[in-house]
């Protein structure tokens, strides 16, 4: 094939992935079940099940707008806060595939190591540092 060709089978695929208008009604069932799920499963001390819509609906048009911005060969498009993840998926179909995720966490977790404590660095592909005690 030549490049020419390339080319223009390049930006015919552009052109098609710009076709399919995606919108948040687009994937209102998946916003429905998240909506539900969190009224019903969800404890956020940060956020009223009202704003929880709200802030979903917020980051579902961030997804769209970083899917369909993204580089030639990427798949996704995510948008997160503290707590809740959406990622639009390339599919087999011209409708990209939704998860929406709850970010697990609690505010009364304590971290799990003492302040005196240091993390062991390493980097790849070379030997642990060994630590002076």
């Amino acid at each position: 094939m030549s490049d020419f060709a390339a080319g223009i089978l390049l930006l015919l695929f552009f052109f098609c992935r710009k076709l399919t208008y995606v919108t948040i009604e687009t994937f209102k069932k998946e916003i429905t079940d998240a909506v539900k799920a969190f009224d019903r499963h969800v404890v956020c001390l940060e956020k009223a099940p009202e704003d929880f819509t709200a802030s979903l609906a917020s980051l579902v048009q961030k997804a769209i707008k970083a899917y369909e911005h993204r580089g030639p060969h990427l798949r996704h498009g995510i948008a997160l806060d503290k707590q809740v993840t959406v990622i639009l998926s390339q599919g087999d179909t011209a409708r990209p595939l939704c998860g929406i995720y709850f970010n697990l966490h609690s505010p009364y977790q304590k971290d799990s190591l003492p302040t005196t404590v240091k993390p062991l660095t390493e980097i790849v592909g070379e030997s642990p540092q060994k630590t002076d005690d």
